[in-house]
């Protein structure tokens, strides 16, 4: 498990471009029969994947975390955008198809994560957050998530954002996760772009072609930086960060975002002029 620190936002105005990839951007997020995770003191968030090939994959201890098992003061979501897949909590198995979402309340100690056909793997992109309380472990499906259209053609930037764990759907402890579609033609994920100072946020972009870019958008308004980004790899933005981008084609990405607040409309947006 990877660690990284908080970045001052005078600091990373300096960073070249392979200190800007190195601090922010996970370029490997799935290992065939591995887990592979990040460790991030922004808000505390653990992401990454894991992508069972032929047994179960069990969550790993918490020795890293200093904790007896790693769900002891944490909680965890999960999509998975591969085959379908087994997560097994406690002794109770849960079945989640692709582009389907489990959320894994505090305290669950014996978790593993298993493909259903190891021709097929499945691909389990997880979020994980401190947790004060538990709540139930259940299963969100694509149809059960709130979903919110948004954005025009003319503006390159129609999608539906899907809200799979989110207050609307169920209640977490601080966690929200959801899939964002780009349609045909559009490539903005969102712009203007905006920050939200209570909660921070990690894009995973992934159904891209191999010879497809996003450039993710990034830094304090009025001194952006960019990332160039591929298929199935997953960037970090702290609060004080825009999180913005466009890509040479459509894509689909998940966001999870972990803090004080939940209230996904609460942001300031940023005007299109103030952009430098």
């Amino acid at each position: 498990m990877k660690t990284l620190y908080p970045h001052h936002p005078e600091d990373v105005r300096l960073y070249t471009t392979n200190k800007l990839r190195d601090q922010f951007l996970m370029e490997k997020v799935f290992i065939s029969g591995e887990w592979n995770i990040t460790y991030s003191h922004v808000d505390r968030i653990i992401y990454g994947g894991v992508m069972p090939i032929e047994s179960a994959l069990q969550l790993p201890a918490g020795d890293s975390l200093s904790a007896t098992y790693f769900l002891e003061r944490r909680e965890l979501g999960t999509i998975n955008i591969g085959g379908a897949g087994y997560v097994h909590v406690d002794g109770s198995t849960f079945e989640v198809g692709q582009e389907e979402a489990l959320y894994i309340g505090k305290g669950a100690k014996d978790v593993s994560f298993e493909s259903v056909d190891s021709n097929n793997p499945a691909k389990f992109y997880i979020n994980s957050c401190p947790a004060h309380h538990t709540y139930e472990t259940r299963v969100i499906t694509k149809e059960q998530a709130q979903k919110r259209a948004l954005g025009t053609k003319e503006s390159m930037n129609e999608r539906v954002i899907n809200q799979y764990i989110h207050p609307d759907v169920l209640p977490t402890c601080q966690l929200t996760m959801g899939m964002t579609e780009l349609a045909q033609g559009s490539g903005w994920n969102t712009m203007p772009s905006h920050t939200h100072e209570r909660r921070m946020e990690v894009y995973f972009y992934f159904n891209m072609a191999e010879d497809t870019n996003v450039f993710h958008l990034m830094g304090q308004p009025e001194e952006t930086r960019h990332l160039v980004v591929r298929n199935e790899q997953a960037v970090l933005s702290p609060s004080w960060s825009i999180h913005s981008g466009t890509g040479t084609a459509n894509y689909t990405f998940i966001w999870g975002m972990c803090g004080e607040n939940q209230d996904f409309d609460d942001m300031d947006f940023v005007p299109m002029q103030q952009l430098r």
